[in-house]
């Protein structure tokens, strides 16, 4: 890290560039089979995640018996199935072959 000694002397530039070098992201790692199958199960645990949230929360809406809680059901029982069909997808086309090619070799 830089000590406030350094950062009087350098331009505000480096010393930016330099607190955030930690986060620079690496493209080689991303276009290599490692970052892709990490992309595809975030992309997947995302999906997931959303289902559970929007399970959890229509179903504490319904409770109140409501007009809007019960519209507000409807929209998240909407949205879960897109999100359900949105894992599916991800699953049956980036992970499922993936898991059917290793077998094969």
């Amino acid at each position: 890290m830089l000590s406030a000694w350094d950062r009087r002397d350098r331009p505000r530039e480096e010393v930016a560039a330099a607190g955030l070098q930690g986060f620079a992201v690496d493209k080689n790692f991303l276009s290599s089979l490692k970052g892709i199958l990490l992309e595809t199960e975030l992309d997947f645990l995302r999906c997931v995640s959303a289902i559970i949230i929007f399970l959890v929360v229509s179903f504490a809406a319904v409770t109140s018996r409501e007009g809007a809680a019960i519209a507000a059901f409807v929209f998240g029982i909407i949205l879960v199935s897109v999100f359900a069909y949105d894992a599916f997808k991800i699953y049956q086309t980036e992970m499922a072959p993936r898991a059917t090619q290793g077998d094969q070799q």
